[in-house]
């Protein structure tokens, strides 16, 4: 079967308002580059017609500037699940204007099979090759694509000349059967494969292919400062402990790092440990600096669902693909966040806080409560199942007028008992086994900024009983003396 050759305008003519729309990427890599920067073309003139075209769209995570800003600004958008990242959207969903579901990676495909969510219609898929009977290489992510192909009622390839079909040798498609039919899933190790290199789907799905020549626009994190360094240095600092006193055992168990500039300064640190040995990685993102751990040979083996480089490194990966396609595979977000998988691995993780309090809550998305960030992403999943749950973030924002450690977080997103460790550049406070008052004492004199250490204690001193130190009547007045001043440090305590 030959398919149609279409220019991204004629395939987003295909897409009529309402639609329920799937796309491929986790992170701007394996995102659609032309028919979403077209959707939002066409979302603009049939506005400007009067009409109205609006879609839900579904994704494996955050796919940045080029499709969630794009078609954000061009008001294309009524619902928006399970991530995002890009300032614009974040602006459109904190001011109203879409419905946005913030949800658990491995969870999403899993609730539309089951109908909890509306089914996927339309499948828009990157690929760097496709066969005439339906057998596709997907490009840097898997993420939900096998899930969107199979629901949907069609399919829109584009075919993107930049990336190789050697893509093939990483990846490792499966996806797991609805639960009565749900057996364990066969994997031990990070480097267990259990599934496909290709993805087939029905060759009549395929409305068309969409020639495309585009690299992922990926960004390059910010470089190390000295705080950031400060906090992977703590993290490693503590690791190495452990690992002298015999609490991880001698082959250390994979490690999950979250997406930003915090968990990649924690990765770069790791780097630099002449006592831990060499790790594998199970996690859902690889950045530039796994790639980096995988060339110096510090990471050994990477199971992911997307690898995030930057062109320059995505270049040399290509030149010295031979050394890699043994080291990487690619999993589906069913699986690369599979709860079932982290806890018989004993995965550590890695991923960054907000704000924590002092019992070790900690809120990963909210501003005050109210305005969305970004979004969970799969850190409850991972901290949940984790053999050793690990949060971090800086002591302070806003020129130390912010305290990221805080009475009682605006909003909760991982709960006292899913946080093993907090971490700041000021020190590192192992919660495990403490009660929330021992909690409160550890996280205050290791974590939090000298500047914020006596209000918290005075905090914890207003309520001398109980089993959690927690005022009703001051738990957020950290929070509203900076609403009010501008300032956490003026919260008045009496």
């Amino acid at each position: 079967m030959a398919f149609p050759v279409l220019s991204a305008d004629e395939a987003a003519a295909l897409i009529p308002n309402g639609e329920v729309v799937g796309i491929s990427g986790l992170t701007p890599a394996g995102a659609p580059k032309a028919v979403p920067a077209a959707m939002a073309r066409r979302a603009l003139a049939e506005h400007a017609a009067g009409r109205e075209y609006r879609i839900s769209l579904f994704s494996g995570g955050s796919n940045w500037r080029e499709v969630d800003g794009a078609l954000s600004d061009a008001d294309a958008l009524a619902y928006r699940a399970p991530f995002q990242s890009d300032p614009d959207l974040r602006a459109h969903i904190n001011a109203c204007d879409l419905d946005y579901c913030d949800m658990h990676l491995s969870a999403l495909t899993q609730n539309m099979r089951y109908g909890f969510l509306p089914r996927v219609r339309t499948a828009i898929v990157e690929v760097c090759e496709a066969t005439p009977d339906g057998e596709l290489t997907l490009t840097t992510s898997s993420s939900n694509s096998a899930a969107f192909c199979r629901m949907a009622d069609r399919i829109i390839l584009e075919l993107n000349a930049y990336h190789k079909p050697c893509l093939r040798e990483l990846h490792d498609i499966y996806l797991p059967g609805d639960y009565a039919e749900r057996g364990p899933i066969s994997i031990s190790r990070p480097q267990d494969r259990i599934g496909t290199r290709t993805l087939k789907v029905d060759p009549a799905k395929i409305a068309g292919v969409v020639p495309t020549n585009q690299p992922d626009a990926v960004h390059p994190f910010r470089a190390v400062s000295e705080l950031t360094h400060s906090i992977g240095r703590n993290i490693v600092g503590f690791l190495e402990q452990e690992y002298g006193a015999g609490r991880l055992p001698k082959e250390l168990p994979p490690f999950q790092s979250g997406i930003g500039n915090v968990a990649n300064c924690v990765l770069a640190a790791m780097a630099e440990s002449d006592v831990l040995p060499p790790f594998s990685m199970f996690t859902e993102v690889a950045q530039d600096t796994v790639y980096h751990l995988l060339k110096s040979g510090r990471c050994k083996f990477i199971s992911s669902s997307t690898i995030t480089f930057t062109e320059p490194l995505m270049q040399d990966f290509y030149a010295h693909f031979s050394d890699f396609k043994d080291r990487i595979i690619l999993r589906p977000a069913e699986i690369s966040n599979n709860p079932e998988l982290i806890r018989r691995m004993g995965v550590i993780s890695l991923n960054t806080a907000l704000e924590a309090d002092i019992t070790g809550h900690v809120n990963s998305t909210h501003l005050f409560g109210r305005n969305m960030m970004n979004g969970i992403g799969g850190s409850c999943e991972f901290a949940r199942a984790a053999a050793l749950s690990i949060f971090s973030c800086p002591s302070t924002a806003k020129g130390g007028a912010i305290s990221s450690i805080v009475p009682m977080v605006s909003h909760v997103d991982q709960v006292e008992h899913d946080v093993d460790v907090m971490v700041t550049e000021q020190g590192v406070a192992d919660l495990r086994g403490l009660s929330p008052r021992r909690r409160a004492e550890l996280i205050i004199g290791n974590c939090a900024h000298p500047d914020y250490r006596p209000l918290l204690r005075r905090y914890m001193e207003l309520t001398p009983t109980g089993h959690s130190p927690h005022s009703l009547e001051h738990g957020f007045c950290f929070h509203t003396a900076y609403l009010k001043t501008g300032d956490m440090r003026n919260a008045g305590l009496p």
